[in-house]
């Protein structure tokens, strides 16, 4: 994921400016079933320090003692991972292990992209034969150009290709500044998601009441700027307010977020919509039946806590187009 992404280059930037070398392990192959799948990444630190996971933690010891040749040789190698006899998953993983050591260049690029919200894609070249290759390491492909993760790298028409697309961060655009948007806010950053505040003009509360947030905007909702929301984003309205929610609907009647969620029991919801199409009579029906109110899932949330496991719940099940049921009457593997 691309927030994934996001947080290894952050920390290889750190361990540079400290004069540590980094590699990096990607799972591109697999065979069975597995904790997680093909894509995930981790990054190792000279030190001995990794920033991220490829599995429920037991796989990283394997990584972290394999990737001491490649810290040494700076040759990329693969490594496999029998999860058969030891994570009960029933799955083998196959492992590319690289030296990671990009451009300023890829930096520009990489930043450049985050800011525009754009999609861009990774090729992992590999084998399943372990040990050190010449024509095995990633490339990175933004809008304009490619970068080589591994300098070594020399494809040939032997190798295989994991291929994955990373979309934007996922964001959450939170209307309201109470005690209940805090919790989430708090909860959809430990998530992985960029989180934006909106208040009202005449709200005292800034980024710092904020744990977590990325962007804060303290605007009128026919202020608000709203070219940014796409289909990686979700929208929570919960300003306590009926006034504020129906204006800040009205101005977001033409966007087409993922997910829109709306704080509040059924019968304010009846409400609030029949004022709505009372402005917007010929708003498009795909708006309102994206709109979730009652926001969440019914888990029997009570708390402010608990309310917002129940959104980001709901948020993740529409997104990931999936019924919310218990993993104990699924039939088939859990990861799809």
């Amino acid at each position: 994921m691309t927030h994934e992404f996001k947080t290894i280059a952050d920390n290889y930037l750190l361990a540079k400016k400290q004069g540590l070398k980094s590699v990096l392990a990607t799972v591109v192959d697999l065979e069975g079933s597995s904790y997680r799948k093909p894509g995930v990444r981790m990054l190792i630190l000279e030190n001995g320090k990794m920033i991220g996971a490829v599995s429920g933690g037991c796989v990283e010891k394997d990584i972290l003692r394999e990737s001491e040749s490649v810290f040494k040789t700076g040759n990329p190698k693969m490594m496999t991972y029998d999860g058969r006899y030891r994570l009960g998953c029933e799955g083998i993983l196959y492992i590319l292990i690289e030296p990671f050591n990009p451009h300023l260049e890829f930096f520009n690029g990489f930043t450049n992209c985050l800011k525009d919200r754009e999609s861009f894609q990774i090729k992992s070249y590999y084998s399943k034969e372990i040990g050190e290759h010449a024509s095995i390491g990633s490339v990175v492909f933004f809008k304009n150009n490619h970068h080589l993760l591994s300098k070594s790298l020399k494809i040939n028409n032997e190798d295989l290709v994991f291929e994955e697309e990373l979309k934007p961060c996922f964001k959450l655009m939170i209307f309201g500044t109470e005690h209940d948007s805090v919790r989430l806010c708090k909860l959809a950053h430990y998530t992985g998601w960029d989180v934006t505040v909106i208040s009202g003009p005449l709200e005292s509360k800034t980024i710092e009441d904020f744990p977590g947030a990325t962007a804060f905007f303290s605007v009128s909702p026919d202020a608000l700027e709203l070219h940014s929301i796409d289909n990686q984003t979700a929208i929570v309205l919960m300003t306590h307010n009926f006034s504020n929610d129906l204006k800040y609907l009205l101005e977001l009647k033409d966007s087409k977020p993922a997910y829109l969620g709306i704080l509040g029991p059924s019968n304010r919801r009846e409400k609030l919509l029949s004022q709505f199409l009372e402005y917007c009579p010929e708003v498009d029906e795909a708006f309102i039946e994206n709109i979730h109110a009652p926001a969440g899932l019914n888990l029997g949330a009570e708390t402010p806590q608990e309310i917002a496991i129940s959104i980001v719940s709901e948020i993740l099940s529409v997104v990931r187009k999936q019924e919310p049921m218990s993993l104990k009457e699924k039939t088939g593997r859990i990861h799809i």
